[in-house]
Protein backbone atom coordinates (compact mmCIF):
# COMPACT_ATOMS: atom_id res chain seq x y z
CA UNK A 1 0.00 0.00 0.00
CA UNK A 2 2.87 2.40 0.85
CA UNK A 3 4.28 4.26 -2.19
CA UNK A 4 7.38 5.47 -0.28
CA UNK A 5 6.33 9.10 -0.80
CA UNK A 6 5.79 11.77 1.80
CA UNK A 7 2.30 12.87 2.76
CA UNK A 8 0.97 15.86 0.81
CA UNK A 9 -1.02 18.78 2.18
CA UNK A 10 -4.21 17.39 0.59
CA UNK A 11 -3.68 14.06 2.35
CA UNK A 12 -3.09 15.84 5.65
CA UNK A 13 -6.29 17.81 5.15
CA UNK A 14 -8.14 14.53 4.54
CA UNK A 15 -6.71 13.18 7.82
CA UNK A 16 -7.97 16.29 9.63
CA UNK A 17 -11.46 15.82 8.17
CA UNK A 18 -11.55 12.12 9.08
CA UNK A 19 -10.41 12.88 12.65
CA UNK A 20 -13.26 15.36 13.00
CA UNK A 21 -15.66 12.58 11.97
CA UNK A 22 -14.04 10.11 14.43
CA UNK A 23 -12.99 7.72 11.67
CA UNK A 24 -10.45 4.99 12.50
CA UNK A 25 -6.86 4.91 11.23
CA UNK A 26 -7.68 1.79 9.20
CA UNK A 27 -10.48 3.62 7.45
CA UNK A 28 -8.17 6.56 6.71
CA UNK A 29 -5.57 4.09 5.43
CA UNK A 30 -7.96 2.71 2.85
CA UNK A 31 -9.12 6.15 1.74
CA UNK A 32 -5.71 7.85 1.54
CA UNK A 33 -3.65 4.88 0.35
CA UNK A 34 -1.12 4.95 3.21
CA UNK A 35 -0.39 2.42 5.90
CA UNK A 36 -2.37 3.02 9.09
CA UNK A 37 0.90 3.11 11.07
CA UNK A 38 2.08 5.99 8.87
CA UNK A 39 -1.09 7.93 9.62
CA UNK A 40 -0.83 7.19 13.34
CA UNK A 41 2.75 8.47 13.43
CA UNK A 42 1.77 11.53 11.41
CA UNK A 43 -0.93 12.46 13.93
CA UNK A 44 1.26 11.87 17.01
CA UNK A 45 4.27 13.70 15.54
CA UNK A 46 2.35 16.86 14.63
CA UNK A 47 0.05 17.46 17.58
CA UNK A 48 -0.89 21.02 18.46
CA UNK A 49 -1.31 21.56 22.20
CA UNK A 50 -3.81 24.19 23.34
CA UNK A 51 -4.43 25.28 26.91
CA UNK A 52 -7.93 26.64 26.44
CA UNK A 53 -11.04 26.41 28.58
CA UNK A 54 -14.69 26.40 27.59
CA UNK A 55 -17.51 28.94 27.55
CA UNK A 56 -17.47 30.71 30.94
CA UNK A 57 -14.74 28.40 32.32
CA UNK A 58 -10.99 29.10 32.02
CA UNK A 59 -8.33 26.48 31.37
CA UNK A 60 -7.56 24.53 34.53
CA UNK A 61 -6.16 20.99 34.42
CA UNK A 62 -5.73 20.47 38.17
CA UNK A 63 -7.31 17.19 39.24
CA UNK A 64 -8.55 18.65 42.55
CA UNK A 65 -9.85 22.01 41.29
CA UNK A 66 -13.50 21.15 41.95
CA UNK A 67 -12.86 20.79 45.69
CA UNK A 68 -10.29 23.59 45.83
CA UNK A 69 -10.95 26.33 48.41
CA UNK A 70 -7.74 28.30 47.92
CA UNK A 71 -7.81 31.87 46.75
CA UNK A 72 -5.46 34.69 45.67
CA UNK A 73 -2.42 32.44 45.17
CA UNK A 74 -1.27 34.57 42.26
CA UNK A 75 -2.23 37.94 43.81
CA UNK A 76 1.35 39.14 43.37
CA UNK A 77 0.70 39.07 39.62
CA UNK A 78 -2.32 41.38 40.03
CA UNK A 79 -4.80 38.56 39.40
CA UNK A 80 -8.37 39.80 39.83
CA UNK A 81 -9.94 36.33 40.21
CA UNK A 82 -10.84 35.48 43.80
CA UNK A 83 -11.10 31.68 43.69
CA UNK A 84 -8.13 29.79 42.25
CA UNK A 85 -10.33 27.07 40.74
CA UNK A 86 -11.59 29.74 38.33
CA UNK A 87 -8.09 30.90 37.40
CA UNK A 88 -6.05 29.65 34.44
CA UNK A 89 -2.62 30.35 35.95
CA UNK A 90 -2.96 29.51 39.65
CA UNK A 91 -1.40 26.06 39.10
CA UNK A 92 1.99 27.75 38.63
CA UNK A 93 1.97 28.91 42.26
CA UNK A 94 -0.09 26.18 43.91
CA UNK A 95 1.90 23.61 45.99
CA UNK A 96 -1.03 21.14 45.79
CA UNK A 97 -1.31 21.17 41.99
CA UNK A 98 -1.85 17.72 40.41
CA UNK A 99 -1.99 17.58 36.64
CA UNK A 100 -4.96 15.81 35.10
CA UNK A 101 -4.93 14.47 31.54
CA UNK A 102 -7.77 13.04 29.50
CA UNK A 103 -7.53 9.25 29.39
CA UNK A 104 -9.04 9.24 25.89
CA UNK A 105 -5.83 10.81 24.55
CA UNK A 106 -3.86 7.69 25.49
CA UNK A 107 -5.51 5.61 22.76
CA UNK A 108 -6.30 6.20 19.05
CA UNK A 109 -6.90 8.67 17.55
CA UNK A 110 -4.89 10.55 20.25
CA UNK A 111 -6.60 13.89 19.49
CA UNK A 112 -9.61 15.96 20.52
CA UNK A 113 -10.72 16.89 16.98
CA UNK A 114 -13.88 14.77 17.03
CA UNK A 115 -14.59 14.74 20.77
CA UNK A 116 -18.21 15.70 21.55
CA UNK A 117 -17.18 16.95 25.03
CA UNK A 118 -14.54 19.33 23.71
CA UNK A 119 -16.73 22.45 23.99
CA UNK A 120 -17.11 21.98 27.76
CA UNK A 121 -13.63 20.69 28.56
CA UNK A 122 -11.11 22.73 30.57
CA UNK A 123 -8.14 20.36 30.12
CA UNK A 124 -5.24 20.70 27.71
CA UNK A 125 -6.36 19.81 24.20
CA UNK A 126 -4.41 17.81 21.61
CA UNK A 127 -5.42 18.80 18.10
CA UNK A 128 -4.34 17.94 14.57
CA UNK A 129 -4.54 20.64 11.91
CA UNK A 130 -3.33 20.03 8.37
CA UNK A 131 -1.77 23.48 7.92
CA UNK A 132 0.15 23.29 11.19
CA UNK A 133 1.35 19.73 10.39
CA UNK A 134 2.45 20.78 6.88
CA UNK A 135 4.45 23.74 8.23
CA UNK A 136 6.15 21.52 10.81
CA UNK A 137 6.96 18.93 8.15
CA UNK A 138 8.46 21.50 5.78
CA UNK A 139 10.51 23.02 8.59
CA UNK A 140 11.88 19.61 9.64
CA UNK A 141 12.69 18.71 6.04
CA UNK A 142 14.54 21.98 5.53
CA UNK A 143 16.57 21.58 8.73
CA UNK A 144 17.52 17.99 7.88
CA UNK A 145 19.00 19.10 4.56
CA UNK A 146 21.08 21.94 5.94
CA UNK A 147 24.27 22.09 7.96
CA UNK A 148 26.89 19.37 8.41
CA UNK A 149 25.75 15.88 9.33
CA UNK A 150 28.64 14.95 11.61
CA UNK A 151 29.02 14.69 15.39
CA UNK A 152 31.81 16.41 17.34
CA UNK A 153 33.41 13.04 18.18
CA UNK A 154 33.43 11.99 14.52
CA UNK A 155 34.84 15.38 13.52
CA UNK A 156 37.65 14.99 16.08
CA UNK A 157 38.48 11.51 14.83
CA UNK A 158 38.67 12.69 11.21
CA UNK A 159 40.68 15.76 12.17
CA UNK A 160 43.33 13.61 13.87
CA UNK A 161 43.52 11.42 10.75
CA UNK A 162 43.24 13.97 7.92
CA UNK A 163 44.77 17.27 9.07
CA UNK A 164 48.36 15.96 9.56
CA UNK A 165 48.25 14.43 6.07
CA UNK A 166 47.06 17.71 4.56
CA UNK A 167 49.91 19.52 6.35
CA UNK A 168 52.31 17.13 4.63
CA UNK A 169 51.05 18.40 1.28
CA UNK A 170 48.80 15.46 0.43
CA UNK A 171 45.62 16.17 -1.52
CA UNK A 172 42.23 15.19 -0.19
CA UNK A 173 41.80 12.90 -3.21
CA UNK A 174 45.01 11.06 -2.29
CA UNK A 175 44.01 10.85 1.38
CA UNK A 176 40.53 9.46 0.59
CA UNK A 177 41.90 6.80 -1.77
CA UNK A 178 44.36 5.32 0.70
CA UNK A 179 42.22 5.75 3.84
CA UNK A 180 38.72 5.09 2.50
CA UNK A 181 37.99 2.38 5.06
CA UNK A 182 38.71 4.79 7.92
CA UNK A 183 37.24 8.02 6.53
CA UNK A 184 33.81 6.74 5.39
CA UNK A 185 32.91 10.08 3.76
CA UNK A 186 33.10 11.24 0.15
CA UNK A 187 35.76 13.69 -1.04
CA UNK A 188 33.09 16.37 -1.38
CA UNK A 189 32.17 15.98 2.29
CA UNK A 190 35.80 16.26 3.37
CA UNK A 191 36.22 19.45 1.31
CA UNK A 192 33.08 20.84 2.96
CA UNK A 193 34.38 19.98 6.42
CA UNK A 194 37.68 21.74 5.71
CA UNK A 195 35.89 24.79 4.27
CA UNK A 196 33.59 24.94 7.31
CA UNK A 197 36.56 25.15 9.67
CA UNK A 198 35.86 22.04 11.73
CA UNK A 199 39.37 20.66 11.03
CA UNK A 200 42.73 22.05 12.09
CA UNK A 201 43.65 22.22 8.40
CA UNK A 202 42.11 25.09 6.47
CA UNK A 203 41.49 25.96 2.83
CA UNK A 204 44.79 27.90 2.81
CA UNK A 205 46.57 24.58 3.45
CA UNK A 206 45.19 23.17 0.18
CA UNK A 207 47.40 24.74 -2.54
CA UNK A 208 45.01 24.21 -5.44
CA UNK A 209 41.89 25.07 -3.46
CA UNK A 210 42.79 28.76 -3.08
CA UNK A 211 43.93 29.11 -6.71
CA UNK A 212 40.79 27.93 -8.50
CA UNK A 213 37.15 28.92 -8.48
CA UNK A 214 34.67 26.55 -6.82
CA UNK A 215 33.56 23.92 -9.32
CA UNK A 216 30.05 22.70 -9.95
CA UNK A 217 29.84 19.03 -9.07
CA UNK A 218 27.29 16.38 -8.20
CA UNK A 219 26.64 15.85 -4.51
CA UNK A 220 27.58 12.25 -3.78
CA UNK A 221 27.26 10.68 -0.37
CA UNK A 222 29.25 7.68 0.79
CA UNK A 223 27.27 4.55 0.10
CA UNK A 224 28.08 0.94 -0.54
CA UNK A 225 29.74 0.83 -3.95
CA UNK A 226 27.24 -0.71 -6.38
CA UNK A 227 30.07 -2.59 -8.06
CA UNK A 228 30.79 -4.53 -4.89
CA UNK A 229 27.21 -5.85 -4.95
CA UNK A 230 27.70 -7.54 -8.32
CA UNK A 231 27.50 -11.25 -7.65
CA UNK A 232 26.60 -10.63 -4.01
CA UNK A 233 22.89 -9.75 -4.15
CA UNK A 234 20.16 -11.62 -2.30
CA UNK A 235 19.34 -13.55 -5.48
CA UNK A 236 22.97 -14.69 -5.71
CA UNK A 237 22.79 -15.66 -2.04
CA UNK A 238 19.67 -17.79 -2.57
CA UNK A 239 21.25 -19.40 -5.64
CA UNK A 240 24.33 -20.29 -3.60
CA UNK A 241 22.16 -21.88 -0.91
CA UNK A 242 20.35 -23.99 -3.50
CA UNK A 243 23.67 -25.33 -4.73
CA UNK A 244 25.05 -25.74 -1.18
CA UNK A 245 21.96 -26.38 1.00
CA UNK A 246 23.91 -27.49 4.10
CA UNK A 247 25.99 -24.31 4.34
CA UNK A 248 25.83 -22.68 7.82
CA UNK A 249 24.77 -19.02 7.64
CA UNK A 250 26.36 -16.17 9.58
CA UNK A 251 24.53 -12.81 9.74
CA UNK A 252 26.43 -9.55 10.25
CA UNK A 253 24.96 -6.37 11.67
CA UNK A 254 25.74 -3.30 13.76
CA UNK A 255 24.13 -2.05 16.96
CA UNK A 256 24.48 1.68 17.58
CA UNK A 257 24.53 3.52 20.88
CA UNK A 258 24.87 7.29 20.73
CA UNK A 259 25.25 8.73 17.23
CA UNK A 260 28.93 9.22 16.45
CA UNK A 261 30.06 7.11 19.41
CA UNK A 262 31.18 3.53 19.79
CA UNK A 263 29.21 0.78 18.04
CA UNK A 264 28.94 -3.00 18.22
CA UNK A 265 29.56 -5.43 15.39
CA UNK A 266 27.35 -8.48 15.92
CA UNK A 267 28.09 -11.85 14.32
CA UNK A 268 25.14 -14.23 14.56
CA UNK A 269 25.38 -17.97 13.85
CA UNK A 270 21.86 -18.78 12.67
CA UNK A 271 21.78 -22.54 13.34
CA UNK A 272 22.87 -22.31 16.98
CA UNK A 273 21.55 -18.75 17.66
CA UNK A 274 24.99 -18.07 19.15
CA UNK A 275 26.08 -14.44 18.81
CA UNK A 276 29.42 -12.65 19.09
CA UNK A 277 29.73 -8.91 19.64
CA UNK A 278 32.78 -6.68 19.22
CA UNK A 279 33.14 -3.09 20.36
CA UNK A 280 34.38 -0.62 17.75
CA UNK A 281 35.48 3.00 18.23
CA UNK A 282 33.52 4.13 15.18
CA UNK A 283 31.29 2.64 12.52
CA UNK A 284 33.91 2.29 9.78
CA UNK A 285 34.62 -0.39 7.22
CA UNK A 286 38.19 -0.75 8.47
CA UNK A 287 37.03 -1.60 11.99
CA UNK A 288 35.01 -4.54 10.60
CA UNK A 289 37.95 -5.72 8.49
CA UNK A 290 40.27 -5.57 11.52
CA UNK A 291 37.91 -7.79 13.54
CA UNK A 292 37.72 -10.40 10.78
CA UNK A 293 41.51 -10.36 10.38
CA UNK A 294 41.90 -10.86 14.13
CA UNK A 295 39.42 -13.77 14.19
CA UNK A 296 41.06 -15.34 11.14
CA UNK A 297 44.46 -15.66 12.81
CA UNK A 298 43.21 -16.42 16.33
CA UNK A 299 40.97 -19.26 15.14
CA UNK A 300 43.39 -20.48 12.44
CA UNK A 301 42.27 -20.50 8.79
CA UNK A 302 40.80 -24.02 8.87
CA UNK A 303 38.51 -23.31 11.86
CA UNK A 304 37.61 -19.85 10.51
CA UNK A 305 36.46 -21.28 7.17
CA UNK A 306 34.38 -23.86 9.01
CA UNK A 307 32.69 -21.15 11.13
CA UNK A 308 32.31 -18.52 8.40
CA UNK A 309 31.55 -20.24 5.08
CA UNK A 310 28.93 -17.61 4.16
CA UNK A 311 28.11 -14.16 5.60
CA UNK A 312 24.93 -12.16 5.01
CA UNK A 313 25.12 -8.41 5.72
CA UNK A 314 22.94 -5.37 5.18
CA UNK A 315 23.81 -2.36 3.00
CA UNK A 316 25.55 -0.40 5.76
CA UNK A 317 28.71 1.49 4.85
CA UNK A 318 30.67 -0.58 7.40
CA UNK A 319 30.32 -3.57 5.04
CA UNK A 320 31.32 -1.60 1.93
CA UNK A 321 34.59 -3.48 1.35
CA UNK A 322 33.51 -7.14 0.99
CA UNK A 323 36.71 -8.28 -0.72
CA UNK A 324 38.77 -7.37 2.36
CA UNK A 325 36.47 -9.63 4.40
CA UNK A 326 36.35 -12.44 1.83
CA UNK A 327 40.12 -12.66 1.28
CA UNK A 328 43.12 -12.63 3.61
CA UNK A 329 46.21 -10.51 2.96
CA UNK A 330 47.69 -13.30 0.81
CA UNK A 331 44.57 -13.17 -1.39
CA UNK A 332 43.31 -16.56 -0.16
CA UNK A 333 39.53 -16.82 0.01
CA UNK A 334 38.24 -17.34 3.53
CA UNK A 335 34.48 -16.67 3.20
CA UNK A 336 31.68 -15.37 0.94
CA UNK A 337 29.82 -12.12 1.61
CA UNK A 338 26.30 -11.37 0.33
CA UNK A 339 23.97 -8.39 0.83
CA UNK A 340 20.30 -8.15 1.75
CA UNK A 341 18.02 -6.00 -0.37
CA UNK A 342 18.00 -2.30 0.60
CA UNK A 343 15.62 -1.48 3.49
CA UNK A 344 14.91 -5.16 4.11
CA UNK A 345 16.36 -6.06 7.54
CA UNK A 346 13.83 -8.90 7.86
CA UNK A 347 15.94 -10.87 5.37
CA UNK A 348 18.42 -11.44 8.18
CA UNK A 349 15.75 -11.62 10.85
CA UNK A 350 17.62 -14.06 13.11
CA UNK A 351 20.22 -11.43 14.02
CA UNK A 352 17.59 -8.69 14.36
CA UNK A 353 15.59 -10.87 16.78
CA UNK A 354 18.67 -11.63 18.86
CA UNK A 355 19.35 -7.91 19.20
CA UNK A 356 16.30 -7.81 21.48
CA UNK A 357 18.42 -9.44 24.20
CA UNK A 358 21.16 -6.83 23.74
CA UNK A 359 18.57 -4.07 24.06
CA UNK A 360 17.38 -5.52 27.36
CA UNK A 361 20.84 -4.81 28.77
CA UNK A 362 21.69 -1.75 26.63
CA UNK A 363 18.37 0.04 25.96
CA UNK A 364 18.02 2.10 22.81
CA UNK A 365 19.70 5.48 23.19
CA UNK A 366 22.28 4.19 25.69
CA UNK A 367 25.80 5.43 24.97
CA UNK A 368 28.41 2.71 24.41
CA UNK A 369 31.34 5.08 25.07
CA UNK A 370 31.95 3.74 28.60
CA UNK A 371 31.85 0.10 27.51
CA UNK A 372 34.87 -2.13 27.22
CA UNK A 373 35.24 -5.34 25.25
CA UNK A 374 35.32 -7.22 28.57
CA UNK A 375 31.88 -5.86 29.47
CA UNK A 376 30.56 -6.68 26.01
CA UNK A 377 31.88 -10.24 26.36
CA UNK A 378 30.20 -10.56 29.76
CA UNK A 379 26.90 -9.40 28.25
CA UNK A 380 27.15 -11.90 25.39
CA UNK A 381 28.02 -14.73 27.79
CA UNK A 382 24.75 -14.12 29.64
CA UNK A 383 22.77 -13.86 26.38
CA UNK A 384 24.32 -17.06 25.00
CA UNK A 385 23.55 -18.85 28.28
CA UNK A 386 19.83 -18.05 28.03
CA UNK A 387 17.79 -21.14 27.03
CA UNK A 388 15.74 -20.94 23.83
CA UNK A 389 12.57 -22.87 23.09
CA UNK A 390 13.56 -23.20 19.41
CA UNK A 391 16.71 -25.02 20.49
CA UNK A 392 14.82 -27.62 22.51
CA UNK A 393 15.31 -25.60 25.71
CA UNK A 394 19.09 -25.65 25.26
CA UNK A 395 21.28 -22.55 25.33
CA UNK A 396 23.07 -21.19 22.22
CA UNK A 397 26.34 -21.92 24.03
CA UNK A 398 25.47 -25.63 24.38
CA UNK A 399 24.31 -25.99 20.77
CA UNK A 400 27.38 -24.15 19.45
CA UNK A 401 29.60 -26.43 21.54
CA UNK A 402 28.01 -29.52 19.96
CA UNK A 403 28.69 -28.14 16.47
CA UNK A 404 32.23 -26.81 16.91
CA UNK A 405 33.62 -27.99 20.26
CA UNK A 406 34.65 -26.29 23.48
CA UNK A 407 38.11 -25.34 22.17
CA UNK A 408 36.57 -22.87 19.72
CA UNK A 409 34.43 -21.35 22.48
CA UNK A 410 37.52 -20.85 24.64
CA UNK A 411 39.33 -19.09 21.79
CA UNK A 412 36.31 -16.80 21.38
CA UNK A 413 36.31 -16.07 25.12
CA UNK A 414 32.81 -17.51 25.64
CA UNK A 415 31.78 -18.90 29.03
CA UNK A 416 28.61 -20.67 30.17
CA UNK A 417 26.76 -18.81 32.93
CA UNK A 418 24.82 -20.94 35.45
CA UNK A 419 21.05 -20.75 34.75
CA UNK A 420 20.21 -19.11 38.06
CA UNK A 421 22.84 -16.39 37.49
CA UNK A 422 21.75 -15.32 33.99
CA UNK A 423 20.91 -11.59 34.02
CA UNK A 424 19.38 -9.71 31.09
CA UNK A 425 18.97 -6.28 32.63
CA UNK A 426 21.07 -3.08 32.59
CA UNK A 427 22.25 -3.84 36.14
CA UNK A 428 24.52 -6.56 34.67
CA UNK A 429 27.05 -4.00 33.43
CA UNK A 430 26.78 -1.68 36.42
Amino acid sequence: MADRKHLTYDQRFQIQEFLTKNESFKFMSRQIGKDCTTISKEVKNHLLFQKTGSFGRPFNDCSINRDCTLSHLCSKNDCQIKHCKNCSSCYIHCPHYQKRSCILLQKPPYVCNGCDKRSGCTLEKHLYFAKYAQNEYESTRSESRSGLSISSEEATRLDILISPLIMKGQSIHHICIYNKDNIMFSEKCIYNFVASGIFSARNIDLPRKVRFRPRKSNHTLFKVDKLCRIGRTLEDYLTYLKEHPDTPIVELDSVEGRKGGKVLLTIHFVESQFMLAFLRESNTSQSVIDIFDKLYWELRPDIFQKLFPLCLADNGSEFSNPKAIEYDKEKNRRTYVYYCDPSAPYQKGAAENNHVFIRRILPKGTSFDDLTQEKVQLMMNHINSYARKKLGNLTPYEVFEKFYGREVLEILGAELIPPQDVTLRPELLK
